[in-house]
């Protein structure tokens, strides 16, 4: 089992800068493959950013260039900087851990980009 804990999510403006954290507790972090997805209000939950156990890091094409995904494998933790947000990044942005079968989800962190 492995229990996720997101914190960091807020209220910025269009421009502004965030740093989503994940905490994860209950199993051996280093071997997950880690994953930031979003949801916004009406729409499917969807991949933001995934990084693997070896470091090899994945993007959407909204996201390219502006987030970057990293982890800390010493501290069991995943971070998602976000860097030029835009309103249309507003959603509650969740922390995935995957290994083989095992798939876990945090319970999310809200996101609003508004002047």
């Amino acid at each position: 089992q492995v229990q996720l804990v997101e914190s960091g999510g807020g209220l910025v403006q269009p421009g502004d800068t965030l740093r989503l954290s994940c905490a994860a507790s209950g199993s051996i972090f280093s071997i997950y493959t880690m994953g930031w997805y979003r949801q916004a209000p009406g729409k499917q939950r969807e991949l933001v950013a995934r990084i693997f156990n070896g470091g090899t890091t994945y993007y959407s094409d909204s996201v390219k260039g502006r987030f970057t995904i990293s982890r800390d494998n010493a501290k069991n933790t995943v971070y998602l900087r976000m860097d030029s947000l835009k309103p249309d990044d507003t959603a509650v942005y969740y922390c995935n851990a995957n290994y083989a079968l095992s798939n876990y989800w945090g319970q999310g962190t809200q996101v609003t980009v508004s002047s």
